[in-house]
Protein backbone atom coordinates (compact mmCIF):
# COMPACT_ATOMS: atom_id res chain seq x y z
CA UNK A 1 0.00 0.00 0.00
CA UNK A 2 2.90 2.70 -0.92
CA UNK A 3 2.27 5.72 -1.58
CA UNK A 4 -1.81 5.46 -1.57
CA UNK A 5 -4.28 7.48 0.19
CA UNK A 6 -5.98 5.49 3.68
CA UNK A 7 -8.93 6.42 5.59
CA UNK A 8 -9.50 5.66 8.46
CA UNK A 9 -12.73 3.75 8.84
CA UNK A 10 -13.20 2.82 12.17
CA UNK A 11 -11.77 3.16 15.89
CA UNK A 12 -11.50 0.10 18.40
CA UNK A 13 -10.64 -0.11 21.88
CA UNK A 14 -7.51 -2.90 21.73
CA UNK A 15 -5.72 -4.75 19.11
CA UNK A 16 -7.72 -8.18 19.88
CA UNK A 17 -10.90 -6.56 17.69
CA UNK A 18 -8.92 -4.82 15.49
CA UNK A 19 -7.14 -7.49 13.88
CA UNK A 20 -10.88 -9.55 13.66
CA UNK A 21 -11.74 -6.93 12.04
CA UNK A 22 -8.69 -6.90 9.82
CA UNK A 23 -9.53 -10.68 8.95
CA UNK A 24 -13.32 -10.02 8.25
CA UNK A 25 -11.73 -7.47 6.23
CA UNK A 26 -8.99 -9.23 4.35
CA UNK A 27 -11.75 -11.99 3.52
CA UNK A 28 -13.46 -9.91 1.43
CA UNK A 29 -10.34 -8.40 -0.21
CA UNK A 30 -9.90 -5.20 1.58
CA UNK A 31 -6.92 -4.26 2.53
CA UNK A 32 -6.52 -3.26 6.09
CA UNK A 33 -3.53 -1.03 7.95
CA UNK A 34 -4.00 -1.24 11.46
CA UNK A 35 -2.29 2.12 13.91
CA UNK A 36 -2.09 2.22 17.22
CA UNK A 37 0.22 4.55 19.60
CA UNK A 38 3.82 2.91 20.08
CA UNK A 39 3.40 2.88 23.73
CA UNK A 40 0.16 0.68 24.01
CA UNK A 41 2.10 -1.80 22.31
CA UNK A 42 5.31 -1.42 24.13
CA UNK A 43 3.68 -0.91 27.72
CA UNK A 44 1.00 -3.73 26.85
CA UNK A 45 -1.65 -1.57 27.33
CA UNK A 46 -5.27 -2.56 26.72
CA UNK A 47 -7.56 -0.48 27.64
CA UNK A 48 -8.17 3.31 27.82
CA UNK A 49 -7.34 5.87 24.63
CA UNK A 50 -3.68 4.47 24.36
CA UNK A 51 -5.36 1.17 23.58
CA UNK A 52 -7.50 2.41 20.39
CA UNK A 53 -6.64 1.11 16.84
CA UNK A 54 -7.77 2.97 13.99
CA UNK A 55 -8.67 0.75 11.31
CA UNK A 56 -7.53 1.64 8.13
CA UNK A 57 -8.26 1.08 4.34
CA UNK A 58 -7.18 2.67 0.59
CA UNK A 59 -9.87 5.13 -0.25
CA UNK A 60 -11.19 3.01 -3.25
CA UNK A 61 -11.84 0.31 -0.88
CA UNK A 62 -13.53 2.15 2.08
CA UNK A 63 -17.05 2.08 1.03
CA UNK A 64 -17.25 -1.62 0.51
CA UNK A 65 -15.28 -1.52 4.62
CA UNK A 66 -17.80 0.80 6.20
CA UNK A 67 -20.46 -1.45 4.38
CA UNK A 68 -18.60 -5.03 5.82
CA UNK A 69 -17.82 -2.85 9.42
CA UNK A 70 -22.01 -1.92 9.29
CA UNK A 71 -22.71 -5.13 9.76
CA UNK A 72 -20.24 -6.46 11.87
CA UNK A 73 -20.79 -3.61 14.31
CA UNK A 74 -24.82 -4.54 13.88
CA UNK A 75 -23.89 -8.37 15.09
CA UNK A 76 -24.09 -9.37 11.97
CA UNK A 77 -21.91 -11.64 10.12
CA UNK A 78 -20.88 -9.84 6.53
CA UNK A 79 -21.47 -12.50 3.42
CA UNK A 80 -17.70 -13.44 2.17
CA UNK A 81 -17.68 -14.38 -1.31
CA UNK A 82 -15.75 -17.27 -2.45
Amino acid sequence: MVDRQLKVVASVAGRMEAEIIRGMLEARGIEVVLSQESAATAYGISVGALARVDIMVPLGQAESAESALDEYFAGGAPEISA
